[in-house]
């Protein structure tokens, strides 16, 4: 018997521009997602992920510590303490990613996976940094995440999360096959002329490598006052085949909802024995400095 998992992402534009106070823009986002995951609901849903840094603009377009008002702690902060509630009320697991404070001064780009019964399981944090321009100042704002790859094993599966620029690395990917995740979530704020050439072609290649699914979420639009960038969206679900089989426009907000069979898992990697043939004993390089 197959294991479907039916799973979504959401990408948004942004509902105010990152000239507002930061508290209103945040409210507004958390208020336009809430009848997304409602929709999802009503639609039999049991996993969906949410775009990077989801309540507000990518606000790492510039530097200035005004953004630093809307981080909160994880998981006893209000956002989590949300979604918390929220996954129980629709018996879905959620993985929510917001802008965590440990202590002052100390903040991370992070992503929260809370189980179908609303219990919070942990955290992943964003690992690759990444301070380049045009408009990329995520130095200004994050630590390196320190917690490693973790997978969470949920009700529907075992998942693992990537964030963003984590993408370009297939070191972290390996790890999250390793640790045994069955679908990778990466959430993402990604703009067109920078990686848009990249977008349908790594990932995919994670999928292959490592014989999983993954879904690849991007945002909408264009974000005022930066103008980085247009925000390309086309998210999507790929299978360990590396074919994408959901994907969603490039220019509007979309709930994208795709049937994940996880028996294909099994399937693949019984065929490319690629954890088999492995040979860990020659890659000491790849850990050198």
């Amino acid at each position: 018997m197959s294991r479907i998992v039916k799973s979504a992402l959401i990408q948004a534009t942004t509902t105010h521009q990152g000239t507002e106070n930061p508290d209103k823009i945040r409210d507004a986002m958390i208020e336009k997602h809430i009848p997304m995951i409602e929709e999802a609901a009503a639609d039999g849903v049991q996993v969906l992920c949410m775009q990077e840094l989801f309540y507000g603009p990518y606000f790492c377009a510039e530097q200035d510590t005004r953004w630093y008002s809307i981080t909160e702690q994880i998981p006893d902060g209000p956002t989590t303490q949300l979604m918390c509630e929220l996954a129980k009320k629709h018996n879905m697991v959620l993985i929510v990613p917001i802008y965590e404070v440990t202590i002052d001064g100390v903040y991370y780009n992070t992503a929260s996976v809370i189980d179908a019964d609303g219990t919070y399981l942990g955290k992943y944090r964003k690992n690759h940094i990444p301070q380049c321009n045009p408009g990329f100042w995520e130095k200004f704002y994050f630590r390196p995440g320190n917690l490693g790859y973790p997978v969470f094993d949920t009700a529907v599966g075992k998942i693992g999360v990537y964030i963003c620029y984590d993408r370009h690395f297939p070191e972290g990917a390996r790890a999250l096959a390793l640790n045994g995740a069955e679908i990778v979530f990466n959430p993402s704020a990604t703009v067109a002329g920078l990686s848009e050439y990249l977008w349908k072609l790594e990932q995919p290649a994670h999928c292959v490598a490592n014989g999983y699914f993954i879904g690849a979420i991007n945002r909408v639009g264009t974000e005022d006052p930066w103008k980085i960038g247009e925000f390309y969206g086309q998210s999507y679900f790929c299978n360990p085949r590396g074919e994408l089989i959901a994907e969603a426009p490039r220019d509007k907000d979309e709930l994208l909802i795709a049937d994940l069979d996880l028996d294909q898992i099994r399937e693949v990697r019984d065929v490319w024995q690629f954890f088999r043939d492995r040979r860990p004993e020659t890659y000491g390089a790849l850990t050198a400095p």
